[in-house]
């Protein structure tokens, strides 16, 4: 396999109009899902529902107070900024009132946003600048990821299990079920492709991989909600063991994997506790090296915890919502079968496969290592180096010629 200081050379990325644009408009959607949160739990509460209120909030809180965390202990972990590029009049002590006050991650979007339309109006802008905006993208990118599955995911198994539970559906109910579904797996592509474009030596998803990756990941996602509503809908109770005895072992799972994505071991746990419970609902890859064993029995533990689910709803269930169960599993396995469709043909790797044989049996690690990116261009200046979105890249490249890293944090890489 080529070394890393041999592959391809690739600039800085430049944060272009369409970027910022993205940008915005995920700025944008995180304030209106906010106050649409809000507005939730207090019509939950007008109408007497207290506990629905009180768990739509207590999503957005513990969503929140993670995103919070995570963001200050990035901050903390990140070496200081050349002077150019330093946060514009926010102290150490701005920030942390800031994220005590549940505004760190906001402050992240409008600092990038800021950053973003400098980048985009300066078209000649030195290339030491280029690329601090996407730098700041890519955290923002993966707190999105907690915040979709520690917040949206959950408060969309409330809202289905209220359905379920009331036999009465609205039409904006409807429509927000099927936009959060959308955005689910819309959020899992942008991770994926953040990551990959994050890679110096990957190729980068084309429109039909895009596609593929994000259809298997929306079949994957939909049913194992829709189980779990159904489940919630006539065991209100054992849903709640069932998630505490799940996400302990998913907890576990990822310790035996032994990552060191934080810096601390207290901001591990954080991380840990996090990753399990995205992987609560789908598939999310942590450790180094071949995938497919691993890929295998989480799908196979999920699909099987999935069917005792539907199992026991069916013994107790009402017929009339036997479609949606009917519906649901074999939606998860043509879910797998578009999945390994798009790892056998669709796969980047594979379009690379005469250049990499040795590829083609990796998954991507959701977060990235110091190993695997190094942007190169001649003698230019150093570029910034998000180290968190390349940490879990050790799953391609053990071994590196490119000299020491840091443990947490930003990286400046000097080109040879």
């Amino acid at each position: 396999m080529e070394n890393a200081g041999c592959a391809p050379a690739r600039p800085p990325s430049r944060y272009g109009c369409w970027n910022l644009f993205f940008a915005l408009t995920s700025t944008v959607a995180f304030l209106l899902d906010l106050g649409t949160d809000l507005w939730m739990a207090a019509r939950y509460m007008q109408a007497g529902h207290y506990l629905w209120g009180a768990l739509v909030l207590g999503t957005l809180g513990l969503s929140s107070l993670a995103m919070q965390l995570l963001s200050w202990a990035w901050y903390q972990s990140d070496p200081p900024l050349p002077p150019e590029r330093r946060r514009d009049g926010v102290s150490n002590a701005g920030l942390a009132l800031l994220h005590v006050l549940q505004l760190g991650y906001l402050y992240r979007c409008l600092h990038a946003l800021k950053e973003g339309w400098r980048e985009c109006r300066s078209e000649a802008a030195s290339e030491t600048k280029h690329g601090y905006a996407a730098f700041l993208s890519h955290d923002i990118s993966m707190l999105r990821l907690f915040e979709t599955f520690l917040e949206s995911a959950p408060q969309l198994t409330l809202v289905l299990y209220v359905i379920l539970s009331t036999n009465k559906v609205e039409i904006s109910q409807g429509l927000g079920i099927c936009t959060s579904f959308l955005c689910i797996a819309w959020s899992l592509l942008d991770y994926h492709k953040s990551l990959r474009d994050f890679l110096r030596d990957k190729q980068k998803l084309s429109f039909i991989s895009s596609t593929l990756f994000f259809l298997w990941s929306l079949l994957l996602v939909c049913p194992r909600i829709l189980v779990l509503a159904l489940f919630a809908a006539f065991f209100q109770f054992y849903i709640a063991v069932h998630f505490l005895c799940v996400w302990t072992a998913m907890l576990l799972w990822v310790w035996c994997q032994g990552t060191n994505f934080m810096e601390s071991r207290a901001w591990e746990w954080l991380y840990r506790a996090g990753v399990a419970v995205i992987l609560y609902f789908c598939w999310f890859n942590v450790a180094p090296g071949k995938t497919c064993c691993r890929s295998t029995i989480y799908h196979g533990f999920i699909f099987l915890d999935s069917a005792i689910l539907a199992l026991s709803w069916f013994c107790v269930g009402d017929s009339y919502q036997l479609p949606v169960l009917l519906t649901a599993l074999p939606c998860y396995v043509l879910g797998l079968v578009v999945k390994c469709t798009y790892y056998k043909w669709f796969h980047p790797t594979m379009q690379a496969k005469f250049q990499a044989e040795d590829e083609v049996a990796y998954d991507e690690v959701d977060h990235r290592n110091e190993e695997d990116v190094v942007f190169r261009q001649g003698p230019v200046p150093p570029s910034l180096v998000n180290r968190r979105m390349y940490t879990l890249s050790k799953n391609f490249y053990v071994d590196s010629p490119d000299g020491p890293s840091q443990a947490n944090g930003a990286l400046m890489r000097l080109p040879p």
